[in-house]
């Protein structure tokens, strides 16, 4: 495991965590929520950066980049779109929503770090 997936691991549960207290108390998305899911993304896109610079430099991955690159591309869209439901709907079932998105994304760096090593 790498540095990019300590840091999805830590931002990506304290996100899910704050989103699904937030619906438990039945709270619509505010800015505390959506500013959580905005720091997997700003996480999820210092993944993508490290990563450019990484192959850039000759590093080889041990699995396949297309798969790599997919997952990658996939985990940035989750919390954009998970934002745009949260601020259509703003009920408290869009925290629920917006906790998905750390979960998932955590998943996804875990799958990333395994098709890189």
């Amino acid at each position: 495991m790498d540095a990019y997936f300590y840091i999805i691991l830590v931002v990506g549960l304290v996100s899910t965590f704050l989103c699904v207290g937030a619906g438990i108390l039945k709270k619509a998305p505010n800015d505390a929520t959506i500013l959580s899911v905005a720091a997997v993304e700003l996480s999820l896109l210092v993944y993508l950066v490290g990563s450019i610079i990484r192959v850039a430099s000759g590093e080889r991955m041990a699995g396949e980049p297309w798969e790599f690159w997919g997952y990658l591309v996939t985990a940035l869209m989750l919390p954009l779109g998970a934002v745009y439901w949260a601020i259509l709907e703003r009920t408290r079932w869009s925290n629920f929503v917006l906790a998905a998105v750390g979960v998932t994304a955590l998943v996804m760096a875990a799958r990333m770090n395994q098709i890189w090593y």
